[in-house]
């Protein structure tokens, strides 16, 4: 298996905790935060999702102004957006010329500002593994807002 074959499977495994998880947010206290510095769970929740479209345009282009926001109505609405970008992604990663991720480089902008450039595998891991990382982050929010965790990788104390 090449790593964009792994990478293809990593996405598909990855969606289903995702959506899950914005799903198990209430709506109501999408503005908890555990800590003034913390983002808070809407700031969180529009992250994620901006960053399946920067997924896209790094797979489309060389150069990615990342998202910062993504402005959306409630989490059932962001959970929707989500996935008609990850069954985008998805799409796009099924027929992707293995040329093009092993060999390209994609630079990273953050508010127009350059931040990094790499290769575009390398900038495709770099940007999931970031959606994993906010969304551990968001699951420790999910409890003292008053939902439940669901099962990310088996069961949590939430499922049984």
């Amino acid at each position: 298996m090449n790593n964009l074959e792994f990478f293809r499977q990593c996405v598909a495994a990855e969606y289903n905790a995702t959506h899950a998880l914005l799903l198990a947010l209430p709506d109501t206290q999408l503005s908890y935060r555990p800590h003034p510095v913390n983002r808070s769970a809407a700031e969180l929740v529009e992250h994620i999702v901006a960053h399946v479209y920067d997924l896209i345009i790094i797979l489309e282009h060389k150069v990615c102004d990342e998202k910062l926001t993504y402005e959306f109505s409630g989490v059932q609405a962001a959970a929707a957006d989500m996935t008609v970008q990850w069954n985008h992604l998805k799409a796009l990663l099924e027929n992707y010329d293995e040329a093009r991720w092993e060999n390209e480089s994609v630079e990273l902008l953050v508010a127009g500002k350059p931040l990094v450039t790499l290769p575009r595998k390398n900038m495709m891991w770099f940007v999931f593994f970031d959606i994993i990382h906010h969304r551990g982050q968001l699951s420790a929010y999910v409890r003292p807002m008053g939902g439940k965790n669901p099962a990310v990788y088996g069961y949590s104390a939430d499922t049984l």
